[in-house]
């Protein structure tokens, strides 16, 4: 019987005067205790589609069609009408955590309002349920992470807390949007155990957006791929992955990440490297703040990097990978030596590293987010030559153009802004910020995670041709197992701070050592985990 059923729905938005469609005549269903996968590259209508169900599109949005809900019309549904709908039968988990977390809220306060409004619990009950959500998404130790702040908790860990909250009034109906987008490989099995527990003892249905084809072989029992706001095939899982009939479907299909890095000579410079590196952060309590502990973030790391080379980073969300870079970057205070080029520049001033930065760059995981929106890309990619006084205007600005072409942008868009260009286009502008100063160093923080695979392997190809031409040193971090291995030539596994494992990264890949290497290769390659792997 179905639950969620969508009917010839076509959606556009007001845009310049006129009306630009977004969805274009979509009808599917969506049954008591299934799960239907929604599946696209970014632009297809996936998001809208969803959101339209409750009306939680702008107001530039037009919808037409017919959404039913158990059916009842949702299409000119008064608002006091889906507001009984939202968040208690139909719940959403949404992509980037930080649009739905209050950053001036603990984390147990917006979960314990949401069971206060909804359900009446309040007091001990209320934080007993709490804690039983956040253990259920992977929190570890939750009784001590109830008064963190959103920004306290890494991205993965942003991303369960939200999944709690969708979760915490059991709905009958669970819209998740890119929801395990941002977690590392252990995790998103975990979840991905949870969702489909939950649908087994609740009956629950669900509608799963999602790029990553991978998740919707474990979890759908039937996919809608769409493209340009179409829907293009639909049918059961299994007939899909098996003998997919639309060309769209199979390029899909076919995206993935392949291919080995290129040898590095035994002589290569050494560009960076450090021994026994710590940073320990104190923890404080009571009225004097006195320091009772520390949170030990990464704990005697060591590794080195040459030009030309590249040392992945792996490990589960608030392993201290990203901590590792940033205090390699000298971006937050650590222990330990770390040279660069030859010189140890711990404990250096700003003043005396400030020479140095042009040497050592940073791409982050969201594009979008270390962008000014108030910059067009020619600015954006240019600003840095300006603070290192690497160039005058018109020098600068064939450096822009030229390493625009470089990274396959169009040097003729660099006056638009960052919204004006998808998710893959934002990370080239972000490797162009930092490729034009040509640095030795290049940390890629999680920098594919947010994108389609199609887009995803153009990118693990640019970074790959990148680095052959300039001889780029690469610290890269990534729960995506599958990318590290195309590019990696050395791997560092880091578990709650320590780096239990490292070395070639064939060796890791091919014969892991510690049991928690390889439960993380097992759930990245959808392998049976050895007895005693867990995590």
């Amino acid at each position: 019987m179905s639950l969620l059923s969508f009917e010839n729905l076509k959606v556009s938005f007001h845009q310049n005067g006129a009306l630009s469609p977004a969805v274009k005549g979509v009808t599917f269903d969506v049954c008591k205790g299934e799960t239907v996968a929604l599946v696209g590259e970014s632009g297809s209508g996936k998001s809208v589609t969803a959101l339209s169900s409750v009306s939680l599109l702008p107001d530039s949005a037009v919808i037409e069609g017919s959404i039913k809900y158990n059916g009842q019309e949702l299409c000119g549904a008064s608002e006091k009408e889906l507001r009984k709908l939202r968040g208690n039968a139909i719940s959403f988990i949404f992509q980037e955590p930080m649009t739905s977390l209050n950053p001036l809220h603990t984390i147990e306060k917006q979960l314990s309002e949401i069971l206060l409004v909804h359900q009446g619990q309040r007091g001990t009950k209320a934080r007993a349920r709490v804690i039983e959500l956040l253990m259920q998404v992977g929190i570890h130790d939750p009784e001590n992470r109830l008064k963190d702040y959103p920004h306290q908790l890494s991205g993965g860990q942003r991303q369960r807390v939200m999944i709690a909250m969708a979760l915490a009034n059991g709905p009958d109906l669970l819209i998740a949007d890119e929801p395990t987008t941002a977690l590392d490989v252990t995790i998103q099995a975990q979840i991905l155990t949870l969702l489909r527990d939950l649908q087994a003892s609740m009956g629950m249905s669900m509608l799963f957006i999602t790029h990553d084809l991978g998740i919707v072989r474990k979890l759908a029992d039937r996919v809608c791929v769409m493209k340009d706001g179409v829907i293009v095939e639909a049918g059961m899982t299994k007939d899909i992955f098996d003998a997919p009939s639309h060309p769209y479907t199979k390029m899909l299909l076919d995206a993935e990440t392949t291919g080995h890095p290129i040898e590095v000579p035994q002589d290569a410079e050494v560009i960076a490297q450090t021994d026994n590196l710590r940073v320990w952060f104190p923890i404080q309590r009571g009225f004097m703040r006195r320091t009772v502990g520390h949170v030990k973030a990464v704990n005697a790391a060591q590794f080195t990097v040459r030009a030309g080379e590249t040392v992945g980073v792996v490990g589960e969300s608030g392993s201290g990978k990203t901590t590792l870079a940033l205090a390699m970057m000298r971006l937050i205070a650590s222990e330990g030596p770390v040279v660069v080029l030859g010189q140890d520049i711990q404990g250096w001033s700003n003043k005396q590293i400030r020479p140095l930065r042009a040497d050592m760059q940073i791409v982050f995981q969201d594009p979008f987010g270390s962008l000014s929106p108030r910059m067009n890309v020619g600015e954006i990619i240019a600003e840095g030559l300006g603070v290192h006084g690497l160039g005058a205007y018109a020098s600068a600005e064939a450096a822009v153009n030229e390493i625009m072409t470089e990274v396959g942008l169009d040097p003729a868009t660099r006056n638009r802004y960052p919204h004006e260009f998808s998710g893959g286009q934002r990370q080239r502008i972000a490797i162009a910020r930092a490729m034009v100063l040509r640095p030795k160093l290049l940390v890629l923080d999680e920098p594919t995670s947010a994108l389609d695979k199609t887009v995803q392997v153009q990118i693990v190809k640019l970074l790959r041709d990148l680095q052959v031409k300039h001889k780029l040193a690469y610290l890269f971090i990534s729960h995506d197992l599958r990318v590290v291995r195309a590019l990696s030539h050395k791997v560092l596994v880091m578990k709650r701070g320590d780096v239990v494992e490292a070395g070639d990264a064939a060796q890791i890949f091919d014969a892991p050592r510690e049991p928690y290497t390889q439960a993380l290769i097992a759930a990245a390659f959808d392998l049976d985990v050895k007895e005693g792997a867990g995590v």
